[in-house]
């Protein structure tokens, strides 16, 4: 998981907390889970190209 973290953050300028973030979607592309459902799509935005972003509604 490490090595796809790292090419994702080759390719997608990411800096600080966005590690984060990067860290589960390698993870979600590692394991091949297509989607994310979250309350911060916005956070997750960038990697729209690799994932699907849904948003969770209150």
């Amino acid at each position: 998981m490490t090595e796809r973290l790292l090419t994702l953050m080759e390719q997608i300028p990411i800096g600080g907390k966005q590690v984060h973030d990067a860290n589960i979607v390698a993870t979600m592309l590692v394991y091949g889970i297509p989607q994310l459902l979250t309350h911060n799509t916005s956070d997750f935005a960038r990697f729209s190209g690799l994932i699907t972003v849904l948003p969770l509604q209150d």
